[in-house]
């Protein structure tokens, strides 16, 4: 007598699994928490960690928590700065999460806001980028004189030689 397949213990394996083997369950996005102060002897360790981060993550960009910071300063700047430089070797972008008021000021000020948040919102519940009626607009910086309108910097004498030709 014959045993049919539903008689036997054991069946075939994958015979109830799509084609293809398995699902297998979705990466997880890569994200970067700041836990506390960063000073500029961390940053090496800050960005292979993010290397690390990447390759068993989700494709796309890296998400870094500041949150947990505290009073940001330009060491501050300078890791997100290299952070963001190193993602973009490793063919991802970078968005900062939780980035408080005084630090997109800070980076606003540094000309990074821009590049480093991409001009949207971080999750601090502040505006993106400078934009009319953001109420940011007191964070665009104006440039006071340009070397092409002749303008002289203040508190530079030029210097006569004897014997040069008057101009």
């Amino acid at each position: 007598m014959l045993a049919g397949p539903e008689n036997t213990p054991t069946r075939r394996a994958g015979a109830c699994e799509p084609p293809g083997g398995p699902p297998v369950p979705p990466r997880p996005p890569a994200l970067l928490v700041l836990d506390g102060p960063v000073g500029r002897a961390e940053v090496p360790l800050l960005c292979e960690r993010l290397g690390e981060l990447t390759h068993g993550s989700a494709p796309g960009p890296v998400t870094v928590d500041v949150g947990a910071v505290g009073r940001p300063d330009l060491a501050v700047v300078e890791a997100l700065a290299r952070l963001r430089l190193t993602a973009r070797r490793l063919g991802r972008g970078m968005r900062l999460r939780n980035a408080g008021g005084e630090l997109r000021e800070l980076l606003a000020w540094a000309g990074l806001e821009d590049t480093l948040t991409g001009g949207r919102d971080t999750g601090s519940g502040a505006g993106g980028a400078t934009r009319p009626g953001s109420g940011r607009e007191d964070l665009r910086v104006e440039p006071l004189g340009e070397s092409e309108e002749g303008e002289q910097a203040l508190g530079v004498q030029e210097g006569v030689e004897p014997g040069d030709p008057p101009v």
